[in-house]
Formats: structure tokens, C-alpha cells, sequence
């Protein structure tokens, strides 16, 4: 393992979860923004992290490149609620095979927190309201995700970008989880 790989990638661990962090904390949601993405220091992501380092996208990408599937990946959705993958499980008529589960309200906005802090993580100084959108539009089409959690999530990037985080944000708090 490289020095700036190990180094890279750490920073890079460290920047996400600390912006998520910050949006959690601002929504109210301390628990999420404590324990987002701590698998990501097991060795079975980490270390994949540092090999695979490249500092402007994600190093699942990579390696799942390299061997047509990511080890990481497969550990971090696993373990991780905040992902739609998570929530896909055999449904009642097996014969369907997995169907996506509707994620709960505090999962799905640590999700959207999430997709804003890959945005700003690796696009840096590039970084508009409109960049969670913009990659979330490139795979809308082929993901597996409940159409509940669908909808909220594409309201949330359509609201960032038409009307700012801090709109967003007060959304979020106010109409969101003041319900709950």
C-alpha cells in the first residue's frame, strides 16, 4: 500500500463522513451522523479503499473494474442502512425474487445526505446543488429502489438544486421528521 494512497484515502473516508455528519446533526438525526459509514475502517473495505485509491471517485469503482465486482461494495451495502441496496429482499411471491423495500424516513435522508457528500467529496471546487441530481440521473433507470423511497429521494435532489440546501435542509426539519 502506497503512503498517499493510505493517506488519500483516509482524508477522503474522513471529509464524507464529516459532511454527512454535519447534515445529520443539522437535521436532528445525531445517532446517523455519529455511525455513518464506519465500515468503512473494517479491513474489508479499508484496505480495498487504499488500494484502490484514486482520489476523484469512489475506489469501488476500480476494483470493480479490475476483478467485475467490488468485495468492498458487497461488505459497505451490506451493513450500511442508508443505502437502497440495503432495503432489497425476497418478497412474499419468491418467485419475483428481490424486491426493493421501502427505506424508513431516517434512512432515506441519511441517503440523500449521503449522495450530497460524494458530490462534494470528490467534486471539490465543482461541487453545485445541482451534482447529486446530475449522478443520480445517470442511474436512475437501472436501480432497484422502492418507489417510495424513489420519489422522496428525487424530490429532495430536485428541491436542493431548485431551491438550495438551506430550503432543503429547513424541508427536511420541518415538513420531514417533525411527523415522526
Amino acid at each position: 500500500m502506497a503512503r498517499g494512497n493510505l493517506r488519500g484515502h483516509l482524508n477522503t473516508v474522513l471529509k464524507h463522513k464529516r459532511i454527512v455528519a454535519e447534515y445529520c446533526f443539522r437535521a436532528g438525526l445525531y445517532r446517523q451522523g455519529i455511525f455513518h459509514d464506519l465500515s468503512k475502517f473494517s479491513p474489508e473495505e479499508f484496505i480495498p479503499g487504499v488500494m484502490y485509491y484514486q482520489g476523484n471517485r469512489s475506489p469501488n469503482a476500480a476494483q470493480r473494474e479490475e476483478h467485475g465486482y467490488s468485495s468492498s461494495w458487497i461488505h459497505h451495502k451490506g451493513r450500511n442502512k442508508h443505502h437502497y441496496e440495503y432495503w432489497n429482499d425476497v418478497g412474499p411471491d419468491r418467485s419475483k425474487g428481490e424486491v426493493p423495500v421501502r427505506m424508513p424516513l431516517k434512512y432515506a435522508i441519511e441517503m440523500f445526505f449521503d449522495r450530497i457528500a460524494a458530490s462534494k467529496t470528490y467534486e471539490g471546487d465543482n461541487y453545485t446543488d445541482e451534482s447529486a441530481l446530475i449522478y443520480y440521473n445517470k442511474t436512475k433507470d437501472v436501480i432497484r429502489i422502492h418507489p417510495d423511497t424513489r420519489k422522496l429521494l428525487e424530490l429532495l435532489l430536485n428541491m436542493l438544486y431548485l431551491r438550495g440546501e438551506d430550503f432543503t435542509m429547513e424541508y427536511i426539519k420541518k415538513k420531514l421528521l417533525k411527523k415522526n
